[in-house]
């Protein structure tokens, strides 16, 4: 069978051999008609039925939700913790691969898919929530022009605000995306981590981390107020049950401190105090930032650990971030510093910033040899040359660290990534 023309309405682009094509943005003035019509009184009794919908019951409401819009079918697929697999939601189907599929595509470009099917077309929509990937939406339908695609686009946005909704309270849905057993220091230590991608139109920040089940003393975390970015990484002393505390209680001050409208110095010193008082003898390294992405003004505190990386155009300005160095967090008594030290500079506009924990370029192959600061920053360069975006950066290069040390990371793991793009507006 030839490949079918999808060029009505702003499509313009021929099915190719593999039969697979990428869509661009469509026109948002395609015509209505009575062929287009939907009924609204039976769309708003579905989205009004999404509000109390059980997480089991999205899959069923999908089709329901598709059918109403002109479209044969939709299937959830979300992507797993280590962002290897895209797990439907449908229980009875198997996972496709991110890297070796079309629906893998869709997520890792976060542009829309379209496949021939025996019996029409599949459309492949990436299901996004702000800045964060969760997965994909699959849309079956006969056939495909402006005013459906428009349709399968708002079906996307609708179930991805539905999930975010939904999954911080299901077990289902968490149970959905893992593949393997979770140990209780890293189930305790996610219960607080944020999502692993946020932004603005200034400026994004995204992490990821390792060993994805059995992570202990490492977390991140991100936050933007208004115009401001805040970001942290840390790493505590250990890994068990009581490093994973350390870094509870680490964070939990941090985001008090942060909330009631502290300064950095401010942050890092309420972070100390309760660290002293609710987890004696214990300390972790971090290093806390906070970007104003109107004025890409950066400030920083580094707290016995390695400096924060500054990646202009396509090299690290060596240095730059750089600073005299200060104790871990957490040390009270004669150790405990007197006041915290704030670094100042000002980004240009495309300045990506790397904070990150020592398992990243301590990692070792068969060998001994060390995976190292030169090869680290380098893959993040060749990435974004590339065009990749930042978040599918991080999960490239999560993925070569692991397969570099054979998949037994001899520490934790953990690289967060923020890029300054006021021309993003």
């Amino acid at each position: 069978m030839g490949s079918p023309d999808v060029r009505e309405d702003g499509i313009g682009v021929r099915l190719g051999t593999e039969g697979v094509i990428p869509v661009s943005d469509l026109p948002h003035d395609v015509p209505s008609g009575p062929d287009t019509a939907v009924d609204e009184h039976r769309l708003e009794e579905l989205i009004i039925e999404a509000q109390t919908a059980l997480p089991f019951e999205l899959p069923a409401l999908a089709n329901r939700c598709a059918s109403s819009l002109g479209l044969d079918a939709a299937l959830i697929y979300l992507v797993d913790l280590q962002q290897r697999l895209l797990i439907p939601l449908n229980e009875a189907l198997k996972p496709l691969p991110v890297d070796r599929s079309s629906a893998g595509w869709a997520y890792r470009t976060v542009s829309p898919r379209v496949a021939e099917a025996d019996d029409g077309l599949i459309v492949w929509m990436p299901l996004v929530d702000g800045a964060e990937r969760l997965g994909v939406l699959e849309v079956r339908t006969a056939s495909l022009d402006g005013v459906l695609m428009r349709r399968t686009r708002m079906l996307a946005h609708l179930f991805a605000m539905l999930i975010t909704s939904k999954r911080a309270y299901s077990d289902w849905l968490a149970a959905r995306t893992r593949t393997a057993t979770m140990q209780l220091p890293a189930e305790m230590l996610r219960a607080f981590l944020p999502p692993h991608t946020i932004g603005s139109r200034r400026c994004v920040s995204t992490a990821v981390l390792e060993p994805a089940y059995d992570i202990a003393g490492d977390a991140f975390d991100h936050s933007v107020v208004k115009n401001i970015l805040h970001t942290m990484i840390l790493d505590a002393m250990g890994h068990d049950l009581t490093a994973g505390l350390t870094t509870s209680v680490a964070m939990a001050a941090a985001r008090n401190a942060r909330r009631g409208g502290g300064d950095p110095a401010d942050v890092v010193g309420s972070v100390d105090q309760a660290l002293a008082r609710w987890v004696p003898d214990h300390f972790c390294t971090g290093v806390l930032c906070r970007l104003d992405a109107e004025t890409g003004v950066l400030r920083w505190v580094n707290c016995g650990h390695p400096p924060p990386l500054l990646i202009r155009g396509e090299r690290v300005l060596d240095g730059a971030l750089d600073s005299p160095p200060q104790p871990p967090i957490g040390l009270a008594g004669p150790l405990a510093p007197a006041a915290r030290q704030v670094h100042e500079t000002t980004l240009e506009p495309g300045d990506c910033v790397l904070l990150y924990t020592d398992g990243v370029v301590e990692a070792r192959d068969a060998d001994g040899a060390e995976f190292g600061l030169d090869r680290f920053t380098d893959f993040i360069i060749r990435s974004n040359a590339a065009g990749q975006r930042p978040a599918e950066v991080l999960r490239l290069l999560i993925h070569a660290i692991l397969d570099y040390q054979r998949n037994q990371l001899r520490d934790d793991v953990t690289i967060l990534l923020f890029e300054w793009r006021p021309q993003h507006r």
